[in-house]
């Protein structure tokens, strides 16, 4: 009974211990199991270390490298974005080109002539709405009078469902939007193709309204 009693008291003092060791606070912040996966460490674009031993006691893959090592040694720029395959074309989801038309008068000329490639369905008028009014409404206003907030501090803000703006096309409106015209900078880099053709859709309704 002695003996009962005594591993008894083994198991409970082992279970204070097991149960005191998942305290946290202060400087202890207690057992982790598999820390690499509250603490990740995020690869720096600019930062790289190249060092593969940096942080090694704290890593728990068993990878013989350090946690804090963020190097990509497969790139010769020890970069972790990769650089395009050479003589590669990027395309869109859709399998599209990137656009080509000079950011010149001439190029503005000839996107007169340019169809847009989205079919004509009450969704992609939702979709450009969106994005007119994440992209556009607060220089040109809702609805493309010229009117945004911007404009207030900006005059000269084109009035989209002007004479001066009616007859151009989707083509037109696209290129403008990419490259920028007058006090509107250019949107290129910031609205992808496919967006830039929905917004340019949604215009042509304005005008129509």
């Amino acid at each position: 009974m002695q003996d009962m009693r005594m591993k008894q008291g083994i198991w409970v003092l082992a279970a204070v211990l097991l149960l005191g060791g998942c305290k946290a606070g202060g400087d202890y912040q207690g057992m982790e199991y598999a820390p690499n996966m509250y603490h990740s460490v995020a690869y720096e674009p600019l930062t790289q270390i190249t060092d593969e031993g940096y942080g090694v006691m704290f890593n728990s893959l068993n990878n013989g490298r350090g946690e804090y090592y963020n190097t990509n040694k497969f790139n010769p720029f020890a970069m972790n974005m990769r650089l395009p395959a050479p003589n590669t074309v990027r395309r869109t989801a859709n399998g599209w080109l990137p656009y080509r038309g000079a950011n010149d008068t001439t190029g503005l000329r000839l996107s007169n002539k340019l169809v847009n490639p989205l079919p004509d369905a009450p969704s992609i008028l939702e979709q450009g709405k969106l994005l007119y009014d994440i992209n556009c409404k607060h220089c040109h206003g809702a609805k493309g009078a010229g009117d945004g907030k911007v404009a207030d501090k900006y005059p000269g803000v084109a009035n989209l469902t002007g004479d001066a703006i009616k007859g151009v096309t989707e083509g037109h409106i696209f290129h403008v939007i990419t490259y920028g015209k007058g006090l509107m900078g250019a949107h290129g880099s910031q609205v992808s193709e496919e967006e830039r053709w929905k917004i340019a859709r949604y215009v042509k309704q304005l005008q129509k309204n």
